[in-house]
C-alpha cells in the first residue's frame, strides 16, 4: 500500500495539481496506513475512519482556484455546480465547507460531505478525494475536482471578473509563472502507418504519456485508438493515459470477439471518426482551456436549456468547430463524425477535444496542442478585452 501512496503522490506532484509538500494519504488495508504530509494525512486518516471506504487524499491545490471559487460563492451556499462532464458525469457537485464552519471536529464535517460525494473543498485545507475499493479512485476524484474547479474558475473571472482583493494579483501570477505553452516539440512519433501490433501497442503507450505529461488531460480521462488491418487498437475504460502497458483493447471492426466489452466507452465515437474521416489515429483529452472556452457562447435568448447535449449548433472557435452531445454512445458520436473531417479536430461543448492523424499520432498531438494554445491566446484576449472595457462589459465578449 505504500508504494501504492508513493505513486499517487508522484503523479498528483506531476500533474501540477498538488503543492509540493502539501499531499496526504490514507488507506485502509489490514490497518489504517498513512503517508505524505503528517497534519494531512493524519486528517485523511481521520475522515476515512469514518466513511466505508478504502482510500483517501487531501492535498492542498497548486493553484489557489478552488479556494477562490469557494470564497466567491454567495453567502448561504454550500456547493460549486461546475458544468463540465466529469462534474456532470461523476461527482454530480461539489461540496465545500468554509473556514468558518470546520469547528472543533473538521474531520467529522468533511466526512460527512464525502458520505454521498467523491470529492469536497475544505476551505484553508484543500480538496478530498475518496475512494471507495482503491486508492486509485480517491486520486481520481481528487483529479476530477481539480480539474472542474480549474475549468470553472477560468470561466467565472472571464464572466464576473475578479471579485476579491488578492485575486487580480494571483491570476497575474497563474497566468506569467504557472502556465507552460502547450507543445509537441522534444517528442518523439513513429511515422505511419502503422502495422504490426506490438509496434501500435508501444507507439499509443508513449503518445498517451505525452498526451498526460503536457497537461492535455487530467487523471484517468481521455482515449486514444489506431486502425489497422481492420482492428481498433482503443485504451481501455478508465485507463490511466501514462500507463497503458496491457490496456489497449483490439477490437475488430466486425465485432467477432467480445475485446470491445472492456474498451473506451468512446469507442462509438472513435468508429463514426474513421467512418468519417479515413483516418487511422485518434486522440481524445482534455485540456482545461478548450474545455471552458466550448461552454462560453454569446447566443440570447435561446431556448435550449441542456446545452451540453441538446444544442444544435455547431460554433466555431477559431478553425475549430464545436458541437455538443452525450458521451459514450449518445449525441457525441453522431455530432463530431458531421464536423471533424474538414479540419480533423473538433471539441466537445465542457468535454474536451477530439484530433485525428492520418497515418499516425504526431498530427493528432500537434492539432490537440494547437487548439488548446489556440483557445488559451482567445480566452486571454477576452479577458485583457473586459478588464479594458471595465465592469460593464457584456459577458459575451
Amino acid at each position: 500500500m505504500r508504494k501504492m501512496i508513493e505513486k499517487y503522490a508522484v503523479k498528483l506532484l506531476r500533474d501540477r495539481s498538488a503543492a509540493p509538500g502539501r499531499v496526504g494519504f490514507a488507506a485502509q488495508d489490514d490497518r489504517m496506513v498513512e503517508g505524505g504530509a503528517p497534519d494531512l494525512s493524519r486528517l485523511a486518516a481521520d475522515v476515512l475512519s469514518r466513511l466505508s471506504c478504502l482510500g483517501m487524499v487531501a492535498a492542498a491545490p497548486s493553484l489557489p482556484f478552488p479556494e477562490l471559487l469557494v470564497r466567491r460563492s454567495p453567502a448561504g451556499s454550500s456547493a460549486l455546480v461546475p458544468l463540465d462532464t466529469e462534474t456532470r458525469t461523476f461527482l454530480h457537485d461539489i461540496p465545500f465547507l468554509r473556514r468558518g464552519e470546520l469547528g472543533a471536529d473538521p474531520a467529522g464535517k468533511i466526512a460527512a460531505l464525502l458520505s454521498n460525494r467523491k470529492g469536497a473543498i475544505a476551505e484553508g485545507i484543500g480538496i478530498f478525494g475518496a475512494g471507495t475499493v482503491t486508492l486509485e479512485q480517491a486520486y481520481i476524484h481528487y483529479s476530477s475536482v481539480h480539474h472542474a474547479a480549474y475549468v470553472k474558475y477560468l470561466m467565472d473571472v472571464l464572466q464576473d471578473g475578479f471579485l476579491l482583493p488578492e485575486e487580480e494579483e494571483a491570476f497575474q501570477a497563474f497566468r506569467e509563472e504557472h502556465l507552460t505553452a502547450p507543445s509537441a516539440e522534444g517528442l518523439h512519433f513513429r511515422p505511419g502507418p502503422l502495422e504490426e501490433p506490438g509496434e501500435i501497442l508501444a507507439e499509443i503507450a508513449a503518445i498517451g504519456r505525452y498526451t498526460v505529461e503536457r497537461g492535455l488531460v487530467d487523471s484517468c480521462f481521455g482515449n486514444i485508438s489506431y486502425r489497422a488491418g481492420g482492428t481498433i487498437y482503443i485504451s481501455q475504460t478508465a485507463a490511466a493515459l501514462d500507463e497503458l502497458a496491457g490496456c489497449v483493447d483490439p477490437v475488430p471492426d466486425d465485432n467477432r470477439s467480445t475485446a470491445g466489452i472492456t474498451a473506451s466507452s468512446e469507442l462509438p465515437a472513435h468508429r463514426r471518426i474513421y467512418e468519417a474521416t479515413g483516418a487511422r489515429a485518434i486522440l481524445h483529452g482534455h485540456p482545461k482551456f478548450a474545455v471552458a472556452m466550448s461552454m462560453l457562447c454569446g447566443e440570447e435568448g435561446c431556448p435550449v436549456k441542456d446545452c451540453w447535449k441538446d444544442c444544435p449548433r455547431v460554433r466555431m472557435l477559431g478553425d475549430t468547430p464545436v458541437v455538443a452531445g452525450e458521451i459514450g454512445a449518445g449525441g457525441l458520436a453522431a455530432s463530431v463524425r458531421r464536423v471533424i473531417g474538414a479540419s480533423g479536430k473538433a471539441v466537445v461543448y465542457g468535454h474536451g477535444v477530439f484530433t485525428v492523424g492520418r497515418e499516425g499520432f504526431e498530427e493528432a498531438f500537434r492539432a490537440m496542442a494547437g487548439v488548446e494554445a489556440m483557445c488559451r491566446e482567445e480566452y486571454f484576449r477576452r479577458l485583457d478585452a473586459r478588464r479594458r472595457a471595465g465592469p460593464g462589459q457584456s459577458k459575451s465578449e
